[in-house]
């Protein structure tokens, strides 16, 4: 009864999350957002399954379960969306200042995460980290490009930082590419959102229950099942832009939706209610998404892309990292 209701959930959590990230898309063109910005809100809103899926394990006292869903689903985005894409594109070149963004950024959310999971600082310590390293990201995606160059930073600063956003844009706008949005698309929107959560806190609930009737250890059900299963929206969109030789789109659909994982999944939900104490299935799942972050960004770095090899050790470490859980 329990696996019916995980699978029925899931298949509707999934689904309306794509009509929602077709919708806010549409929206936000309507709005005239930045490229950046849009591609932001799309990961936001495609993290849906997996942010509801942690937030409602945190809030139900469920914390290794929450923790594996948020850092087991961005191990699985890095495996899928980079590891995966660049073994089906064959090669994804990717722009260097895309790379030392987007994965300096990658990198930095993901020790925050681990400092956090360890207990080395409080929830709300890291939480307030996290905003300091992410928000002026966001703020700076969400202007023009014509104002970001008057932003009171040095100048070399903020031509780097117009020009990497810019390799992303002309990538993004062309990916995603959306009509302009009305009334009916909010409305549809609203209601996709609310499907989303509904199903996700469902299929989560499920999820725990089966797992626990079956002897499953919580970051098994956390960090491999529920992880896996609400990232494959991610994992699908990052397959078409590197298809479609979109290198620097894809990067920055992996590494926003991963720090928004951390952000929303993770940190809010337990600076407000807590996240129990640390363990040491907890601790490897968020030391191995700092590890593969690092590995990948320097894998891009060197070969200016990635290629079927390095997709390859992408996900071969992914492979080891659930034979790792398996054995819990």
């Amino acid at each position: 009864m329990q696996i019916g209701i995980f699978a029925l959930s899931a298949i509707v959590s999934l689904t309306a999350s794509v009509l929602l990230v077709s919708r806010i898309e549409r929206v936000g063109e309507r709005l005239g957002l930045s490229e950046a910005l849009l591609g932001l809100i799309a990961a936001l809103a495609a993290d849906g399954p997996e942010i509801t899926s942690a937030v409602t394990a945190i809030a139900g006292g469920h914390g290794t379960i929450g923790v594996g869903v948020a850092l087991g689903s961005n191990v699985f985005n890095l495996a899928a969306l980079l590891g995966l894409s660049a073994l089906i594109a064959g090669r994804i070149g990717l722009h260097r200042r895309s790379i030392v963004l987007e994965g300096g950024l990658g990198v930095l959310i993901a020790l925050l995460s681990l400092a956090v999971v360890s207990g080395v600082v409080g929830p709300l310590l890291g939480l307030l980290l996290a905003f300091v390293a992410f928000l002026p990201y966001v703020i700076f995606s969400a202007l023009r490009p014509a104002i970001r160059l008057r932003v009171s930073l040095p100048l070399r600063w903020s031509e780097w930082l117009v020009l990497a956003l810019a390799e992303e844009e002309s990538e993004l706008a062309i990916a995603i590419r959306p009509r302009r949005g009305d009334g009916r698309d909010v409305a549809v929107a609203a209601v996709a959102l609310i499907t989303v959560l509904a199903a996700s806190v469902a299929m989560e609930e499920a999820a725990t229950s089966f797992g626990g009737q079956a002897g499953l250890a919580p970051i098994i059900v956390g960090g491999l099942i529920l992880a896996a299963v609400t990232s494959l929206p991610n994992a699908v969109a990052a397959v078409y832009l590197a298809s479609r030789g979109r290198g620097a789109a894809m990067l920055s659909t992996a590494f926003n939706s991963n720090a928004l994982n951390v952000i929303v999944g993770l940190l809010i939900p337990a600076a407000i209610l807590g996240l129990g104490a640390p363990s040491q299935d907890t601790g490897f799942v968020a030391l191995f998404y700092v590890g593969l972050t690092a590995w990948a960004v320097a894998l891009a770095l060197r070969g200016r892309g990635l290629d079927r090899r390095s997709g390859s050790i992408i996900i071969v470490a992914y492979l080891v990292f659930v034979a790792v859980l398996a054995t819990r």
